[in-house]
């Protein structure tokens, strides 16, 4: 019997890779826009745009166009020397925000960690928290990344089990329940870290009001609220930021994921000034953290925001999206939840598992990925059609049609 190439080369990435992921058994060797093909030659729509990462679609040519620009002249020389893009980046940045200042990173996580370093500084240097006490208020499932500290306040068992000893300093408390924020705050917090929308356990989103009355409570007694938009911004949920659909700015925000383009890792964290000058030389460090080409990429991906106008695109596509899949007609659907377009597919679990949606959406040319099960997640780049969204929405409704049966 012939082996196929998709499963020699599945089979080879099972054979010399760490066994972290369990993707869907398809090999993608090509992007363009919205749509991707395997190494069999079939094309498939992308309806995940890496956990919204590639929201200006595959093979951006703004994008590439940037990179190479920048490229031709100088890639990373680290941040021992100025360059003459950074500051032009840091400033467009800031401003795009609302924020007073910014430290690049790479990934999501580092950003986040970042974040928490700023907030336990600003603790004991401004608030006056006693040395090695300063705590931190999380909410249960959360997802900020998966680096030790950040899995030791995840209140997933699977993302810290075996990994101890664990980072302490985190207080956790329900998603979405400004008393039970309150009523955790001591005079030793110094931050509360929280996801405006929780993407990863589902398509969490909280109640309206939620973060308005949030922030009230951290201006209260003086606890930074530091937003992790890394999923949720760049125009994902319908604004350019999460936050704006309620409040004015945070007093802190991590960023990643579309902020590179769909093509690179940039990421940052951005502050007030009197959060972000806790930093001095030596205190804090990346070498490829805002480098020329991360910061070429950040500039072209915010332009590109602004000139196609993303978050519009997001708001009223997403609307179509979510009424769309609410109209099909299946027992295997629990709930049609979302925000702009980033929208959760919640199956009964009496009916199917999310997984297996996801494997027979695969067969029809749709891919996408579940999370915690039950819930099917879409994100799909943001320069999609209402035509394309028309087709993803008939192989949906024949998927779950057929497994009804």
């Amino acid at each position: 019997m012939t082996t196929s190439a998709t499963d020699i080369l599945i089979a080879k990435e099972k054979k010399y890779l760490a066994g972290n992921y369990k993707s869907l058994p398809v090999v993608l060797t090509r992007g363009q826009g919205v749509w991707v093909w395997d190494v069999d030659g079939n094309k498939y729509l992308d309806f995940l745009s890496a956990y919204s990462a590639v929201s200006g679609g595959h093979h951006n040519t703004r994008i590439i166009n940037a990179l190479n620009a920048q490229l031709n002249k100088i890639d990373v020389p680290s941040r021992a020397f100025y360059t003459d893009i950074l500051g032009s980046y840091a400033e467009k940045l800031c401003t795009f925000t609302g924020m007073d200042k910014m430290l690049p990173m790479n990934t999501g996580a580092e950003a986040v960690e970042t974040a928490i370093k700023a907030a336990r500084r600003w603790g004991y240097r401004v608030k006056g928290i006693e040395k090695d006490k300063a705590r931190i208020i999380v909410c249960d499932g959360n997802f900020h990344g998966r680096t030790t500290t950040i899995i030791s306040f995840s209140s997933d068992a699977d993302y810290r089990a075996d990994f101890g000893p664990l980072t302490s300093g985190f207080d956790l408390i329900p998603f979405g329940d400004v008393a039970a924020l309150e009523a955790a705050i001591t005079p030793d917090t110094c931050a509360f870290l929280v996801e405006p929308i929780q993407a990863e356990v589902g398509i969490k989103i909280p109640p309206k009001g939620w973060l308005r009355a949030v922030q009230a409570v951290c201006k209260k007694h003086n606890v930074l609220l530091i937003l992790d938009e890394i999923q949720t911004g760049m125009a994902r949920t319908g604004a350019n930021f999460c936050f704006q659909h309620e409040i004015d700015k945070p007093d802190g925000l991590t960023l990643g994921k579309a902020l590179g383009g769909g093509i690179y890792p940039v990421s940052a964290f951005l502050a007030r000034q009197d959060v972000m000058d806790v930093f001095n030389p030596g205190s804090h460090g990346s070498t490829f953290g805002g480098n020329p080409i991360a910061a070429a990429i950040g500039l072209e991906a915010i332009a590109q925001m602004e000139d196609e106008k993303f978050s519009e695109r997001s708001a009223n596509l997403g609307e179509y999206l979510r009424n769309r899949l609410a109209a099909i007609q299946s027992p295997l659907i629990k709930e049609v939840r979302g925000m702009g377009l980033l929208v959760g597919l919640e199956i009964d679990s009496t009916f199917a598992n999310a997984r297996t949606v996801c494997e027979n959406l695969m067969t029809h040319g749709l891919l996408c990925k579940e999370t915690h099960e039950t819930v099917v997640r879409f994100a799909p780049p943001l320069i999609i059609s209402k035509e394309e969204i028309d087709w993803a929405v008939e192989q949906v409704d024949s998927v779950l049609t057929e497994m009804s049966r």
